[in-house]
């Protein structure tokens, strides 16, 4: 082995795992966006079951619950109250 293969593999294994991480920032970037919206319905489902409890509106917190809310907002939660009150 000659003296420069050592530098040269550090920069290509650095080089590759720069692109590795480049492909993979997308895909993380959406899942974190999606648990964020999720996150955010979970609240809207906890803050609507709160306050609806007193005048008999509730919606169960569940995973598929809480995605649709955060994914849709506002919207979403009236959607799942429509389809659970009146269809």
């Amino acid at each position: 082995m000659n003296s420069l293969s050592g530098p040269l593999m550090l920069i290509a294994a650095a080089l590759l795992l720069w692109l590795f991480l480049r492909i993979l920032r997308l895909p993380l970037k959406l899942l974190m966006k999606l648990l964020l919206h999720a996150a955010v319905g979970f609240i809207a489902l906890f803050v609507l079951n709160f306050l609806g409890s007193s005048v008999g509106i509730s919606l169960s917190i569940t995973p598929v619950n809480c995605i649709l809310a955060g994914a849709l907002g506002v919207p979403g939660v009236l959607l799942m109250l429509l389809f659970k009150y009146v269809i």
